[in-house]
This record gives structure tokens, sequence and C-alpha cells, in this order.
């Protein structure tokens, strides 16, 4: 009896294995569920590829949506549910822009991305004009118009600092700084700017495509993170907010920041908002920023300053990037100060702590008064089509009085 109990045990184990010798997988008791429990996302960040966060989960809404529903029918808890809820919830959010996520690559250029360049910030003005309250995506999707027309411009017009006369006009602040007062006023110029004149002229096609490259993967990342929550609030409310912040894929401080952005109270959503914008420009894209200035030293930090200089939301009171913090420096040659000063920044966005510092005092309160103070004109303006409003930001439009000021306010004293 114990051989015969032996043999019909080997037997089950035999019968058991794939030709591979890897044993069959029990049926799934929870209706095909069971293999997307715990799942990763790989692919949350952009710059590890294209489409979906990951690709072996279900391709559509609905059936990432019955998962989630049986996941919790079964009281799993949401963290064993994390991958399927925040899919469900990105893939309502690009069906919602009529993006398909599968086919977005963001390494494809601004050519090929920008049906979904317009599509993303169509979407983030609709959520904001739909929901005053959702200030984060409408400023998001107004100073988007004047992301995206600078990189058309980068792209389809080549590199705007050569096209422009960029480069000449910088590398002549240079040569000013260091006639008055040698190295130890030339050592005072922002790096960026140093850097744009040395190697500005060298910088390839390639180059430019590589930088356009990363942030066109930034601002997918920032729609693949923030997206699925707003799209959670609209469509399922502050319980489908919570719910997704439970999995473990969001700080807990991001459903204290929606149950502030729903209370009505106005100073708690100028907060809440502040706390999305935050999260966006530090823990979602920090590191990717940095990355991209430090490309190919010193030509990340060229093209990274040159942005600055150029940058010029379009959200009402705020000053362009340029005249935040503008060129003013000084320093003591035999026993006289030489000073420069000049209508560029002092400071370059790619970095976090000054980026955030022109966020915090230009477009956060600003556009806080135009959502609390100018709602009628901040509707009509977003309600415009978004191929129009991105084509009213093309850099190169307003470049020629850009880079004649630059000529002709550098300035240089002696005392």
């Amino acid at each position: 009896m114990i051989r015969r109990s032996l043999v019909v045990a080997v037997a089950v184990v035999v019968s058991g294995l794939s030709s591979t010798g890897v044993a069959h997988a029990a049926p799934d008791a929870n209706g095909g569920l069971a293999k997307y429990l715990d799942a990763g996302l790989p692919n949350r960040d952009a710059s590890h590829g294209m489409g979906a966060p990951n690709r072996a989960l279900p391709s559509s809404s609905t059936q990432t949506g019955r998962l989630v529903k049986q996941a919790r029918q079964q009281g799993f808890s949401p963290r064993r549910y994390g991958a399927l809820l925040y899919t469900y919830w990105l893939q309502r959010s690009t069906e919602a822009a009529h993006i398909e996520l599968s086919r977005w690559n963001p390494r494809a250029g601004v050519s090929a991305n920008l049906q979904n360049l317009v599509r993303s910030y169509r979407y983030y003005e609709d959520l904001q004009i739909g929901h005053r309250e959702l200030r984060w995506a409408g400023m998001a999707g107004q100073v988007g118009a004047d992301f995206g027309g600078g990189l058309l411009d980068l792209e389809l017009a080549g590199q705007i600092y050569q096209v422009a006369h960029l480069q000449p006009v910088v590398a002549e602040v240079v040569r000013r700084a260091n006639s008055a007062g040698g190295p130890a006023l030339l050592n005072r110029l922002p790096s960026g700017l140093r850097a744009l004149a040395t190697v500005g002229n060298t910088i390839s096609a390639a180059d430019i495509s590589a930088v356009i490259g990363q942030i066109l993967v930034m601002q997918k990342n920032i729609f693949g993170d923030l997206m699925p929550v707003h799209t959670a609030y609209v469509q399922g409310g502050l319980p489908a907010v919570h719910e997704l912040v439970n999995t473990g894929l969001y700080p807990a401080d991001i459903a204290t920041a929606f149950d502030d952005i729903a209370s009505g109270d106005s100073s708690r959503i100028t907060a809440a908002n502040g706390r999305l914008l935050r999260r966006e420009q530090s823990e979602v894209v920090g590191r990717q920023w940095d990355s991209t200035r430090h490309y190919k030293a010193p030509i990340g930090e060229a093209l990274t300053y040159a942005s600055t200089i150029v940058g010029s939301p379009s959200v009402a009171g705020v000053s362009p990037m340029r005249a935040y913090r503008p060129l003013d420096i000084s320093t003591k040659v035999d026993g006289r100060t030489v000073t420069l000063t000049a209508p560029l920044p002092s400071w370059n966005w790619s970095v976090f702590p000054a980026r955030w510092s022109y966020i915090n005092s230009e477009l956060l309160p600003k556009y806080a008064f135009q959502a609390q103070h100018r709602w009628k004109q901040l509707v009509s303006y977003m309600s415009t089509p978004y191929e129009q409003q991105l084509q009213q930001h093309r850099v190169l439009f307003n470049i020629a009085p850009l880079i004649s000021s630059m000529a002709n306010e550098t300035k240089v004293t002696v005392k």
C-alpha cells in the first residue's frame, strides 16, 4: 500500500509538470484576478520605455475596472491590487484625454508627440473649467502652452539660441565681465551663462533631441502621476482618492491635499494645490531635471539656462523667468567696485530650489488670484482651442525684442 501511494504521488507530481519542468498553477479561484495581485509598475517612470506602466496588465479601463471590482469584493487590501487600481485611473485619464496610452512614446520627439501634448493639456484645462478648485490642473494646462510652444521651436527651428543669435550675445556679456572685472567678476556669472557662451555654438542636433526627449519624459511622468488622482477625484470622489493613496503609491498627504481641495475653503485650496505643484516639481521630475542639466556637461547646463532666458509663463502678472532675480553682480578690483547688470537670469530653471522659489512667489499666488478674482477671463482664455494657445506662445515670435534688450541693457559700472 505504501508503494502504491508513492507511485500515485509521483504520478500526480509528474502530471503537474510542464515540458519545461515547471508545475502548472492551480486554477484561479478569483476569476483571473490572482495573477495581477501584487503586480509592479516597472514602467511608471516613462524614462524606462513607452506605453503603459505595466504592459502585462489589461489594456482598457473596462478590463482593469472589472478586476479592481473583484479585488474589492474579495476583501483584498488596496496595496495588493494597487497596480491595477493605479492603471485603471490612468487609463480613465488617457481615455478621457483621447490619448493612446500603449503608443505614448516621449522619446519619439515633439512632432510625434504633438497631439499627446495638446490633448493632455486640453484635459488639464477642461478639469479646471469644470472644477474651480482644481487649480493645479488649470495652471499646468495654461503653462503647458508656453512649454509646448518652446519645444516646437526648439525642435522645428533647430538650435534656438543659434537661430536667434542668443549665444553670441551671451558670449559678449561674458567678454565684458572679464574685461571689466577679470576672473573675480567672471566667476560670479551664472555657470549656465558661461556654459552657453562656451558651447552654445557647438551643440548638435542629437544633443537637442536627447534633451527634448528627456523633457517629454518628464511631461508624461507628470501626467502619469497626477492625472490618475485627479480623475479619481472627479469621477469617484474623495473615497476614490483615498483608495488610490492607500495603495502606497502616493504619500498620505496627497489624500489630505484633496480633502483640502474639496473643502471649499480658499486658503486650504491654495495650499493643497501648492502641495500638488511641489510634488510635481520635486518628487516627480526633480531628479530628471538634475539629470538633464548634467547631460554631457556643460551642454545640458547651457540648454537649461537658455530655456530660463526665454521662458515666460503666460499666467497674468507673472514675470518672465529672466526678469525674476536678474543678473546683478559686483566685485572689488583695485579698490573700486565693478558692477555688471543684464536682463538675464541669475538662476537656472533646472535647479529645484531656484525653480521652486520662482514658482512659489510668482506662479502659484498669481494663478490663485486669477482663479479667485478673474474666473470668467480665465475660463474664456482656456476655452480657446489648445492648438491656438500653443501657437500664441511660440518663442521665436518674441525672440527679437529679447535679443535686443540683452544687447542694449547690459551695463558695466565702475565706482
